[in-house]
């Protein structure tokens, strides 16, 4: 089968942006591989002027806040290192083997969310020349504003890209279950160490990080 892989625009965020990005990202993706039987909810976010959709469905949503946990869990442990989480759709395919049966996940299309966690410098108000003319907090402040716009336009870039992807790529999407909300997904986190090949991987799949 063939698997589509999309590599989303890398976001430089901090610390207490990341679960706000994810959720909005993440929920993007899922929204937008919905097979119709959704209740669609409209979320607004508290740090950006942005509004993304949620399929409605308590289960997901639970899903994708624990994987975000573990992400942060996982940032907290690793700092100031670029990570991703993996979305991945697939559907289960039962194959037949000459002495037993056994259920395989076909991977159809993944998602590769790029984050590079910064923390902020801290500002002193020392100088060891002349007098500073401007505030360092206040000029921090400012800094701080300046990214954080340009932040929200990143990531309005990333959700105009997901709506590319989903409207160009069509053909590798399986047939559709009238029964089910979403196709069959999975989230994946970094794992903690590189295996012994130098290859890096993440948790709970088949995913591997591209070059």
């Amino acid at each position: 089968m063939n698997c589509e892989v999309c590599q989303l625009k890398e976001l430089e965020v901090e610390h207490f942006e990341i679960r706000e990005v994810l959720r909005c990202i993440l929920h993007t993706i899922v929204f937008h591989r919905a097979l119709g039987l959704v209740r669609p909810k409209d979320i607004d976010l508290e740090l950006f002027n942005i509004t993304y959709v949620q399929c409605g469905d308590v289960e997901l949503e639970k899903k994708i806040e624990e994987k975000i946990d573990e992400f942060i869990s996982w940032v907290e442990k690793h700092p100031n290192k670029k990570s991703q989480i993996c979305l991945s759709f697939y559907e289960m395919k039962n194959k037949h083997y000459s002495w037993f049966n056994k259920n395989e996940r076909l991977y159809w299309e993944q998602w590769f969310v790029n984050l590079h966690v910064t923390h902020p410098k801290a500002h002193s108000g020392k100088s060891h020349n002349s007098k500073p003319m401007v505030d360092p907090e206040e000029t921090g402040y400012e800094d701080r504003g300046v990214r954080r716009e340009a932040l929200e336009v990143s990531l309005r870039d990333v959700l105009f890209q997901i709506i590319k992807f989903v409207n160009e790529k069509k053909d590798h999407v399986p047939p559709i279950n009238e029964k089910a909300i979403c196709f069959p997904c999975e989230i994946t986190i970094p794992r903690s160490i590189v295996a012994s090949n130098g290859e890096k991987g993440f948790l709970g799949s088949g995913c591997k990080q591209p070059l």
